[in-house]
């Protein structure tokens, strides 16, 4: 990961990265008087998230191709660890005038 990381900085394609702890509480508002605490019955982010990386790239299809090589990362042994990578764009970022459906 870190290699992958210096490798995009290389590019001026990497942002920032930061690995998760495994701990970690799911809290919701339920209503006065509630507790807002609950550790399952589902999966935790904690179980499923792993840590992020933010980059910076011209298209989504450069995006998905750093993912895919990113999943093939070494893991123990140094096999590849091909790992389920989900991206997600910021929310609120604006659409360009070409991709505005309204124009």
């Amino acid at each position: 990961m870190s290699d992958f990381a210096a490798r995009l900085e290389t590019t001026g394609e990497f942002v920032d990265s930061q690995a998760l702890s495994s701990e970690g509480t799911f809290v919701r508002y339920d209503g006065e008087g509630r507790p807002p605490v609950t550790d399952g019955p589902f999966a935790e982010t904690k179980d499923v998230i792993a840590g992020w990386m933010v980059i910076d790239v011209d298209s989504y299809e450069r995006a998905v191709e750093l993912a895919g090589e990113l999943s093939a990362a070494p893991g123990a042994g140094g096999k590849p660890i091909h790992e389920w990578l989900e991206l997600r764009p910021f929310m609120g970022a604006h659409p360009t005038i070409t991709e505005c459906p309204h124009r």
